[in-house]
């Protein structure tokens, strides 16, 4: 025991002494306003960018980080891209115990490395190299270090000090150096809270923040990244994968990108051009050769990541395509583009950041942005039309919520341009039912319902299409989650994809839906469309409130009340109207034994202050409140 006593002391003092010398490693010394909240904390990371050239690009990175619990290590952030044009200088990883005690070293030999793709793509040179590191214990820190250098300058890292939620930071800094005939463009977004440290030298730029506690997410709020610190920082003079490029604004960029870039991809075989001439032949005007043209690609092509060289960023020729019939999101948009051009209809390939968060592209800031390419077809006096070519299921015209109501870069051969991808009015989301059902005496319900669903509404919907009869039992089970004991006998669907509409027929039943107490049932009215959601409660809202997508729905259900009972009582007519939405609904007697129930919900879309978010949250709880109302039946 004194042996013992003695080793566990000189362990404590060999610690101490380690904290003493560097207290970045321990965490011990994290702040508690940086602990709150927060899964792991950035001690310090320091990112420094070393431009020689426009095709020559030094990034070395150093970043510490403390893992405070099991969520965390997804906070790590150990890895690196490369390919072909970027070459690992130096990747290795310090691991320290809470005490900032060294405990394992990893070299580049002992990462992982594996393709930086999934397995939709068909090819790729895109690899990582990642730690793979399973903790004994937390709290533990991890120093992550690594350089870099590339021929490709089309992309200049942010400098983003905190890229998660639940994530505090102590230091973050960020250096690029350039030469003289290299010019560097920067935009600052969202350090309104915070405190930005700036430096502008001589063909050099400094960035410093400090103390960032971890944000929450909070639901009905802005996108992490409209939120997030972070400054964008582009070259106007940059080379991509050997092809080099000097841009000014989004005009310049997007000549550059036809002209480099997609023009000579536009090389469709005469053969082809003869058949898709032919098949439209009979169209009257541009827009039904255009839903022609867009059905024969759905039909013929099918979508596959493609990932190599600036075929990452250039679009493979339309004549590959027509002769394997795949491609990625590029090579089809291109060769829609290519078909219709065969005919004379004008398009235009689009760049856009695709996915549910509406994330625009930034209108004043030219530089390699968006994630996902689509097509665009002016209209002279009309809404555009805009189409999603790597979809063998979505309607001509139609793009959902994948790439709605957001800024994208449209490429014309005069240069690029700024325009607005399709916005879902309130009005257009809509969602009618049209149904009956029957009580019986002994409280069992059998239910026929008719679902009609327009705009994102039918987007939410559409893929039920293609389910099987097993999943769409499991789908109408959850969508009636409410109900117990629910058995669904019959389920009929129709796409209707020329009005973007969708039907769905379902009968249902079960057994004890209405309570009965004595010579009393109580029935809750609305069967067929009842709100279970109420948003989260926040003792303190940090974030606007932001609603991305309103909607409309309207009910309209025939009750057959069973042959035993009669009203004692029902509600009377209900109504809540603000500036969130509406919230009528009301029920009336047909005859004696048969009630009508009318229901119309609408919430609107649009951004509202923080303090909004209460009043917000209230009318969805009196809507679902609403929506439990009960008539009183009593036994005849």
């Amino acid at each position: 025991m004194f042996f013992k006593n003695i080793l566990n002391t000189l362990i404590l003092l060999t610690a101490l002494t380690i904290f003493s010398q560097e207290n970045l490693y321990t965490s011990l010394t994290i702040p508690d306003n940086l602990r709150q909240n927060a899964n792991a904390v950035i001690r310090f990371n320091d990112m420094n960018i070393s431009i020689k050239s426009a095709n020559e690009m030094y990034i070395a990175k150093k970043r510490i980080v403390t893992v405070l619990n099991k969520e965390g290590n997804d906070n790590i952030d150990a890895y690196v891209h490369y390919d072909n044009n970027v070459k690992i200088n130096e990747l290795q990883v310090l691991v320290y115990n809470q005490y900032g005690a060294l405990i394992k070293k990893v070299r580049k030999k002992d990462f992982k490395d594996v393709s930086a793709v999934d397995g939709g793509t068909l090819y790729s040179d895109s690899r990582v190299k990642y730690l793979e590191y399973t903790p004994i214990t937390y709290p533990y820190t991890i120093e992550f270090i690594c350089e870099t250098v590339t021929s490709n300058t089309a992309f200049i890292p942010s400098f983003i000090p905190v890229d998660d939620y639940f994530v505090g930071l102590e230091t973050s800094k960020y250096t690029i150096n350039y030469p003289e005939t290299i010019t560097v463009r920067t935009k600052e977004k969202n350090f309104e809270s915070f405190e930005l440290n700036k430096e502008t030298l001589s063909y050099s730029i400094k960035y410093k923040v400090k103390s960032i506690e971890a944000i929450k997410p909070e639901t009905y709020s802005p996108a992490f990244f409209d939120i997030a610190p972070k400054v964008l920082l582009t070259l106007k003079q940059f080379t991509l994968e050997g092809v080099y490029a000097e841009v000014d604004d989004w005009n310049s960029f997007g000549n550059w990108m036809y002209h480099d870039l997609i023009k000579d991809t536009y090389d469709l075989p005469e053969s082809t051009i003869r058949m898709i001439q032919n098949l439209v032949k009979d169209e009257q005007n541009d827009i039904d050769k255009a839903r022609k043209i867009y059905q024969y690609v759905q039909d013929k092509v099918r979508y596959i990541s493609v990932q190599v060289g600036i075929g990452g960023w250039e679009p493979f020729n339309a004549s590959e395509v027509d002769k394997l019939g795949y491609g990625d999101c590029k090579a089809l948009t291109n060769y829609t583009r290519s078909l219709l051009q065969a005919v004379g209809v004008d398009s235009n390939y689009s760049v856009v950041y695709a996915g549910k968060s509406q994330r625009s592209i930034e209108g004043d800031f030219a530089a390699m942005q968006g994630n996902h390419v689509i097509l665009n077809i002016p209209q002279e006096n009309e809404e555009n039309i805009w189409l999603e070519c790597t979809s063998q299921k979505l309607p001509f015209g139609f793009i959902g919520d994948f790439t709605d109501d957001r800024d994208v870069l449209v490429i014309t051969p005069e240069g690029g341009k700024i325009a607005h991808t399709k916005k879902y009015s309130v009005e257009e989301n809509i969602q009618k039912i049209k149904g009956e059902y029957s009580i019986s005496n002994g409280g069992a319900i059998d239910a026929k319902v008719n679902v009609n669903s327009k705009g994102i509404q039918y987007d939410d919907k559409y893929w039920l299409e293609t389910e099987t009869e097993r999943d769409l039992d499991i789908h109408y089970k959850t969508r009636w989650k409410y109900i117990n004991s629910i058995s669904v006998s019959h389920m009929n669907i129709e796409n209707n994809k020329n009005d973007v509409e969708f039907k769905e027929d379902v009968v249902f039943s079960a057994s004890n839906y209405s309570k009965i107490v004595g010579n009393r049932m109580l029935l809750t009215l609305n069967a067929l469309n009842r709100n279970t959601h109420v948003p989260d409660r926040y003792r303190t809202r940090k974030q606007p409130l932001k609603i991305k997508r309103g909607f409309i729905d309207i009910d309209e259900v025939e009750i057959k009340l069973p042959t035993n009972y009669k009203v004692e009582s029902m509600p009377k007519g209900m109504l809540v109207e603000n500036k969130f939405g509406s919230y009528k609904a009301d029920v009336e007697v047909k005859d004696e034994n048969t009630l009508i129930y009318k229901r119309k919900f609408v919430i609107n879309d649009g951004e509202f202050p923080k303090e909004d978010y209460t009043g917000f949250r209230n009318f969805y709880k009196e809507v679902s409140k609403m929506d439990n109302a009960k008539v009183a039946l009593i036994k005849n």
